[in-house]
């Protein structure tokens, strides 16, 4: 029996001294996009990968691009490991998509002096008008019902969104058991809290003042991941800070949408360019990668197909213009489709991803400059007289080498070349000659000299 009580303590002395799983820590910072969303998923995989006992996201959000969100929320909702999200540093929010995110994990945590809330989806789109009055809106209404082909009105539009949104979140409350009527508040009237206030109101489940003291709080809690319950033992355990890498950083850049426009441009005209001097090579060769930088990061982003369309156009007409001569024409309909596409070109009103306008006027004023510079070359090539061809002989000079009596015809050296010409009085060896026409390749002349050529 001593034995048996000695091999168990033994057992039970390994079993303390084991190492517990580690905690991996994510950090979102600044709007939610791809970027954000890719970096997220990523992470949870890493944890998954350390077979991390809990995922601790620390944000610090003002929302960000409603796919983007959702596709968060779903690796969140899937992610074998739980999911802690905790709203740092003092001062920090998670506001819009961040209360989503928040609403969605496993667990929820704010530092105090923190807020969140403020869910209601922003408009996709431009505004198309003022805001219906009621009795507008309660006709808009009985119209949609009857008439279930004509087009949405945007206040019908946007009361669909924002019902979308309530029931999303509702699912997401009623999922983790946090108060629903609250989530249903931040979308339909944006409410906010701060951070005690929230847990009062049993919206997060602690608030902690910095990540060591959240993880000691969360040490012992059970935690329902996928139908299994989990144990924590976050008391010791190390903290692998999982920090965003080049690729985050890269993706992030490119789907920055001032910077994808700007990839865009450079696509365009680089091509352009290569298009109107073919050899040059380098302008082909970089308009084409950052041409498809561009679209791959403007295929992650709401883009108005309306808006790529137009813009397209614009250098379309651009390029025409340097081949028909429309005198401007072509090129002025092509800034405007240029600017009113680039306006048009991000599908939504979201913080931090509008292009700004700053740089639509300026491309806009390199485009008008461009079509200047080609307007000008065209009409001074047209007042310059013709240097090549059959039609530049016309007023030219030369000396008869040979004449013939018989059909009034001779042979003259013109510009270094021997032509047949013809005349209306005789020609004679050695006389000069002004050329007045041609006729194939017969050269009409008369005598250069105010002199008789009488022989």
């Amino acid at each position: 029996m001593r034995a048996v009580a000695l091999l168990l303590i033994f057992w039970s002395s390994l079993a303390v001294a084991q190492p517990a799983a580690p905690v991996v820590l994510l950090t979102q910072t600044g709007a939610i996009g791809p970027a954000n969303a890719d970096y997220l998923q990523r992470g949870l995989e890493k944890a998954a990968e350390l077979a991390a006992q809990l995922v601790v996201i620390k944000i610090d959000t003002p929302g960000g691009l409603d796919l983007s969100m959702r596709s968060i929320v779903k690796a969140i909702l899937a992610s074998p490991i739980p999911v802690a999200t905790y709203v740092a540093p003092d001062g920090a929010c998670a506001a819009s998509a961040g209360t989503y995110i928040l609403y969605a994990s496993h667990i929820a945590a704010m530092a105090p002096a923190t807020n969140l809330g403020a869910a209601t989806p922003v408009a996709i789109g431009p505004e198309t008008g003022a805001r219906e009055p009621a009795a507008a809106k309660d006709k808009s209404e009985k119209s949609d019902q009857h008439s279930p082909d004509a087009p949405p009105t945007a206040e019908t539009m946007t009361r669909k969104q924002t019902n979308d949104a309530a029931a999303y979140i509702r699912g997401l409350a009623q999922l983790r058991g946090r108060n629903v009527d609250w989530a249903d508040k931040a979308v339909h009237e944006s409410v906010s809290l701060s951070a005690q206030e929230a847990l009062e109101q049993k919206v997060i489940d602690l608030v902690a003042a910095d990540v060591p003291q959240l993880l000691k709080r969360l040490d012992g809690r059970k935690v329902p991941v996928l139908g299994q319950e989990r144990r924590l033992a976050t008391g010791n355990a190390a903290v692998v800070d999982y920090r965003p890498d080049w690729r985050t950083r890269l993706l992030a850049a490119i789907t920055d949408p001032g910077i994808a426009y700007f990839l865009l441009m450079i696509g365009f005209y680089g091509l352009l360019l290569e298009f109107y001097m073919p050899g040059l090579v380098a302008p082909g060769v970089i308009g084409g990668i950052c041409l498809l930088l561009a679209l791959f990061a403007l295929q992650m982003l709401p883009v108005s197909h309306t808006g790529l369309a137009l813009i397209v156009l614009g250098v379309s007409l651009f390029a025409v213009e340097h081949f028909v001569p429309g005198f401007g024409i072509l090129g002025f309909g092509g800034i405007i489709a240029f600017v009113i596409g680039s306006i048009m070109l991000i599908d939504t009103d979201v913080p931090g991803y509008r292009i700004p306008w700053q740089l639509i006027a300026a491309v806009a004023a390199a485009g008008a400059a461009f079509l200047a510079a080609i307007v000008g070359f065209a009409l001074r090539a047209r007042r310059q007289p013709v240097v090549s061809g059959h039609e530049q002989m016309i007023g030219r000079t030369g000396e008869i080498i040979e004449s013939r009596d018989g059909d009034g015809a001779a042979f003259a050296r013109i510009q270094g070349e021997t032509w047949k010409v013809r005349a209306g009085i005789p020609l004679r060896r050695g006389q000069q000659v002004l050329v007045t026409g041609i006729d194939g390749l017969m050269l009409t002349v008369e005598s250069a000299s105010n002199q008789g050529d009488a022989r």
